[in-house]
């Protein structure tokens, strides 16, 4: 892997819960993308959820109970990283704003806002990586997802890595910028209007042809791939940070593994 200023910075890596839960998988590529950019990487125990499904949901008692433990586990290192945009998100953009006011907890936040980032911006933008050394045969297509794209401005980073792939080709989805459906606790308020996207969204997705989407949200992967694999579609799901590592042995998301 290539850098321009690859440095040894003490990084402290937000697993996420979906992460966690789902698809453990992207937590180690995350790992192996931020040692091979020159970082030291630590994980945390102590956090959890980052406060998003409660603070989207109107409970800010909760959520700034969330955000303190959030930040008490993370201010002690040089970056925050997180291998999705929505919850890179809710740390940069919103945890301050739950402050306002409390002059202590406000200064706190904003100063773990600076320093957090989405997984493959920091890898660009502030580790300065310009090529991975991975391979894969094959097309991809590629989702934006809501919060990466709109909150954190996400849009060129994972396609420039992306690009030095080996063997890999990008078939861009026309739709890439619109929503899957997912929107958290939107697909939940209102079920047959998030089906009725993401329906949508997988007709989008097959009309490219390519063989793997990726994304860089779990949310958003999880989404569209069990949409696509209720209509029967072969398209594996992927999240970018797996691609990016060279890490595709595992079955794709949605797909049983074998025992």
């Amino acid at each position: 892997m290539n850098t321009k200023s690859a440095h040894r910075a003490n990084v402290g890596l937000f697993v996420t819960c979906l992460v966690d839960l789902y698809r453990p998988t992207v937590g180690f590529a995350a790992v192996k993308l931020l040692l091979d950019a020159g970082c030291t990487v630590e994980v945390p125990e102590s956090q959890t959820c980052c406060g998003q499904p409660a603070y989207n949901s109107g409970d800010r008692a909760d959520t700034k109970a969330i955000a303190r433990n959030t930040i008490a586990a993370f201010e002690d290192y040089d970056y925050v990283v997180a291998p999705s945009g929505s919850c890179a998100g809710m740390l940069k953009h919103h945890y301050p704003r739950l402050f306002e006011g409390d002059v202590d907890w406000e200064l706190r936040a904003k100063s773990l806002a600076a320093k957090t980032h989405e997984l493959v911006s920091f890898l660009t933008d502030i580790a300065g990586v310009t090529e991975v050394k991975a391979a894969l045969q094959g097309s991809v297509t590629y989702h934006d997802s809501c919060s990466g794209l709109r909150e954190l401005k996400i849009k060129e980073q994972p396609r420039r890595l992306l690009g030095t792939v080996n063997g890999l080709s990008l078939k861009e989805l026309p739709t890439a910028e619109t929503c899957c459906g997912f929107g958290g606790t939107f697909c939940i308020k209102y079920a047959d209007v998030s089906v009725e996207m993401v329906s949508r969204k997988a007709e989008d997705i097959r009309a490219t042809e390519a063989d793997l989407l990726l994304a860089g949200d779990m949310g958003c992967l999880l989404n569209m791939a069990g949409r696509l694999k209720r209509e029967g579609s072969e398209i594996q799901v992927r999240h970018v940070a797996e691609v990016l590592a060279g890490m595709t042995d595992r079955p794709a998301i949605g797909e049983t593994e074998q025992v």
